[in-house]
């Protein structure tokens, strides 16, 4: 694998390259590579999943004050599943600096979700004990939190149902939806929404569908929601 060229990617410089090493390396590689000294991501894997849940959830927590503990409990769980993690790794291009056996590469071990999800994770961990948390948290803060505010995971959210609950605690206040705008051809719309409570707007946002804006608003009236 070309560290170098992973490092200048991620503006990462490693101090031991040891680690960043066993981070892409695969137990198949450990296995056909037998008389070597290689070690492979397993252990780090392990160490970089509790690294990621206690930063996610150091995000939602700080972030998120009006959340209660199950939907940031819903909304951890989908940033830190199989799929999510695969993601993270297809666009940091993971995949081409992982050590495979030849077997698994010829199966397509590259690609396979599981095998991603687990070298970010390995990652991770590798650069936790390189670096320590504050510089796991960077990196996440850099290529994962961005992905948060940004409405991928809202599907894991239902952000008009919070927004309910919080308005119901003081009396005579009611919520209504409007899409106010709508943009784009019909096979690629664009959805602007906004939410008033009272008739009074307090939060706006967009999606592709009216359902994903309407969600969208309900979030932004969340963040700054004041009675």
């Amino acid at each position: 694998m070309n560290i170098a060229e992973l490092e200048k990617q991620l503006a990462i410089p490693f101090n031991n390259h040891a680690l960043i090493e066993q981070a892409f390396t695969h137990s198949s590689y450990v296995n056909e590579h037998r008389n070597e000294l290689i070690v492979d991501n397993e252990r780090l894997e392990f160490l970089g999943d509790a690294v990621l849940e206690l930063g996610v959830s150091q995000y939602l927590y700080k972030e998120n004050e009006a959340m209660p503990e199950g939907e940031m409990t819903k909304l951890r769980a989908a940033i830190v599943c199989e799929p999510s993690l695969e993601n993270f790794a297809k666009a940091l291009e993971f995949g081409k600096y992982i050590r495979l056996g030849k077997g698994e590469e010829q199966t397509g071990g590259r690609e396979r979700p599981a095998l991603l999800a687990d070298v970010f994770e390995a990652f991770l961990g590798a650069l936790y004990l390189d670096k320590g948390f504050d510089e796991a948290l960077a990196f996440l803060e850099k290529f994962v939190f961005p992905k948060i505010t940004t409405g991928a995971f809202s599907h894991a959210m239902d952000y008009k149902s919070q927004l309910q609950e919080l308005v119901q605690q003081y009396k005579h206040q009611t919520i209504t939806y409007m899409i106010v705008e709508e943009t784009g051809p019909s096979h690629d719309r664009e959805f602007s929404a906004e939410v008033r409570v009272s008739d009074k707007v307090t939060g706006q946002g967009k999606g592709r569908t009216k359902k994903e804006a309407e969600q969208k608003a309900a979030k932004d009236a969340l963040d700054k929601y004041q009675p």
